[in-house]
């Protein structure tokens, strides 16, 4: 089997995409990867063959002229994902005319694949895999994007509504009006619902990296959405921090992170998680910088912290008390595999949604601000560390994605995919 995977050039993006890369080429396939040249020896570190094309860094864009709010959130995503899509469209076709794919297994936010199922003309089956959560449109008539839990009486949902109505009037109408106006210059027709919806209802079939109990009632969900639980942490070749064996003190250890796209500023998260904790000689805080150099935390370092660019998730999740985290969805899919106590603290991208997602299911607690106060990190920390509730209802979720394979299920719907046919 041939298949072409298109990632979009962001970390979190990224890895998951390359882990069933990996697992279809270890099983035999032909496999190539598509994403930015910036990515490029990423992607060929892992024994597969890159086909790099260039972004100019858009979706790393950042609107920082502009306040928080729906307007600088419109703008980022309109820079990042919807303007490349009719250079995103035509490279794909190409790629597909001369890789003659089986299949093309893309990242949910690739949107140049909305051409491609939107025209006419012969395509391979198109697979998409959603690394954010399920941003359908919501049956209780909440809007997507501010993180709003599920409605529980009618009162509720009347709020909702009003809420929705603000909400499309703000982002979603003029994000599906200037989609419609770049999917033109491709070639195509107009969305035939809200972009959200579109992404995840238009591909022969959508991959959902979690599980049915971290996510919110759809049903009935088209048939095309499958469930495969949450691809484990990436293996991380780099030496771990000299400070490592302090893990095995005895004390109870937090994680704060901020991940690798919204870590402009350290003293938005990072920087109060270490100042809430200093001081507890029972604890010990840990701090990635998602890459960026350690001197970007400013100020003192307290003496029970230690920092890294980067660490070892698939080993660290397991020692953890509790995870601090502006809402990445990879980071906190990782966390509830191992059972860990969430505390999120994110509004911007698809945060909201995902630490609403962190407070609903019972698994920690959602402060829903990009800069909570040392107080608040303090109280909430104490909480997920003394109340039993929080670390028995991770373990219930983390018993929950045990059950699943999420590699063999993904290559399961691939596969099921390819059988249908070219369209």
């Amino acid at each position: 089997m041939k298949l072409l995977i298109a990632a979009t050039p962001l970390t979190g993006h990224l890895n998951p995409l390359l882990a069933i890369a990996r697992a279809a080429l270890a099983r035999g396939d032909q496999v190539a990867v598509t994403t930015a040249s910036a990515f490029r020896d990423r992607v060929e570190a892992e024994g597969l063959r890159c086909l790099p094309y260039e972004d100019d860094h858009a979706a790393e864009y950042r609107a920082t002229e502009l306040p928080a709010g729906p307007e600088r959130y419109r703008r980022e995503f309109e820079r990042r994902f919807i303007d490349g899509i009719p250079s995103q469209a035509e490279w794909l076709r190409g790629l597909i005319a001369r890789e003659r794919p089986d299949a093309l297994v893309a990242g949910s936010l690739v949107l140049g694949v909305l051409p491609l199922l939107l025209g006419a003309g012969p395509r391979p089956p198109v697979v998409t895999c959603n690394v954010s959560f399920l941003f359908l449109d919501r049956p209780d008539g909440a809007p997507v994007g501010p993180g709003l839990p599920p409605a529980r009486d009618a009162a509720e949902r009347a709020r909702y509504a009003a809420i929705r109505a603000q909400v499309e009037a703000a982002f979603t109408q003029p994000v599906r009006a200037y989609t419609d106006a770049a999917l033109a210059r491709a070639g195509a027709p107009g969305l035939p619902a809200s972009l959200t919806h579109a992404i995840l209802t238009l591909p022969d079939a959508l991959v959902q990296f979690t599980t049915p109990a971290f996510e919110y009632d759809f049903s009935p969900l088209p048939p095309s959405i499958r469930f495969v639980g949450a691809l484990p942490p990436p293996a991380q070749a780099a030496p771990r921090p000299d400070w490592w064996g302090d893990l095995a003190g005895g004390r109870r250890i937090v994680l704060v992170t901020q991940g690798t796209l919204a870590n402009a500023d350290f003293d938005e998260l990072v920087a109060p998680t270490l100042a809430a904790l200093a001081g507890r000689e029972d604890v010990l805080v840990l701090g990635t910088t998602g890459g960026r150099p350690l001197d970007a935390v400013r100020g003192p370092i307290p003496a029970n912290a230690r920092l890294a660019t980067f660490l070892p998730f698939a080993d660290l999740m397991p020692r953890l008390s509790a995870l601090v985290t502006n809402g990445g969805y990879g980071t906190v899919q990782a966390a509830l595999q191992a059972g860990v106590p969430i505390l999120s603290a994110g509004l911007t991208e698809d945060k909201a949604e995902i630490g609403a997602r962190v407070g609903w299911s019972g698994a920690g607690l959602n402060l829903a601000t990009n800069t909570p106060s040392p107080g608040e990190i303090r109280r909430s920390v104490d909480a997920l560390l003394d109340d039993p509730s929080f670390r028995l209802r991770a373990r219930a979720l983390a018993a929950d994605f045990a059950r699943h394979d999420p590699l063999a299920e993904t290559l399961a719907v691939i596969d099921e995919a390819v059988r249908a046919g070219w369209r």
